[in-house]
């Protein structure tokens, strides 16, 4: 199974809009285009086929992370250092 297969499969089972995607995307600063996107959800023989690289899926799944369950929260302990 490829990057653009699962990719794909996880636009059909969240619902998820092109917007969405970009939305997702910019949560882990990282910019794609409505134009770039739609190229790897194309058929394998389409001419603007594009294969979806692990940097890509990779970010994509960070972002939805962070869509799903939001913000990591900061875990420092603050202490007073008293001397």
């Amino acid at each position: 199974m490829s990057n653009n297969d699962i990719f794909k499969k996880l636009r059909v089972a969240l619902h998820l809009r092109n917007d969405e995607i970009i939305h997702i995307m910019s949560l882990v600063n990282f910019r794609i285009t409505p134009t770039e996107l739609s190229s790897f959800f194309r058929a394998d023989d389409h001419p603007n086929f594009k294969k979806c690289g692990d940097q890509v899926l990779r970010n994509f799944l960070n972002g939805l992370v962070i869509h799903k369950r939001g913000e990591k929260p900061d875990l420092t302990v603050k202490t007073d250092e008293k001397d």
